[in-house]
């Protein structure tokens, strides 16, 4: 298995590891894992590094997961590369917005790394 660039933005570090670690059982054990607290930190990272993966929480302080989304389409950061939100809201409009915005999968938390599996593996060419 090819090595997996992922960036994981949420404002808890520990939903980070919970999410690094839900990808490793996944069966992604080639991970090179960049975190994020928001928006305005995945940016600074998508302009530092290439990824192959980003996972995004949606409610976070400072930039929230959506607008992250939409900043990094209109900025061209991250040309075909898949954007998971992650979130608590459950709501169908939450979800809406979210691939709206570009999303290309959405994970409600709580979530198992089955339904982590579930949506990744189809999204990376792993």
């Amino acid at each position: 298995m090819r090595e997996i660039t992922t960036l994981i933005v949420d404002d808890s570090s520990v939903m980070r590891k919970i999410i690094e670690r839900s990808l490793r059982q996944a069966g992604l054990e080639a991970l090179v894992v960049h975190e994020a607290g928001n928006g305005h930190e995945g940016l600074k990272v998508l302009a530092a590094h290439s990824v192959d993966l980003i996972l995004s929480d949606i409610n976070m302080p400072a930039m929230d997961g959506l607008e992250f989304l939409r900043q990094i389409l209109a900025r061209n950061l991250a040309p075909g590369v898949p954007v998971i939100m992650i979130s608590t809201e459950s709501s169908e409009e939450h979800v809406k917005q979210a691939i709206a915005a570009g999303a290309r999968g959405y994970i409600r938390k709580p979530f198992t790394a089955e339904q982590v599996k579930q949506r990744v593996l189809s999204l990376i060419d792993a």
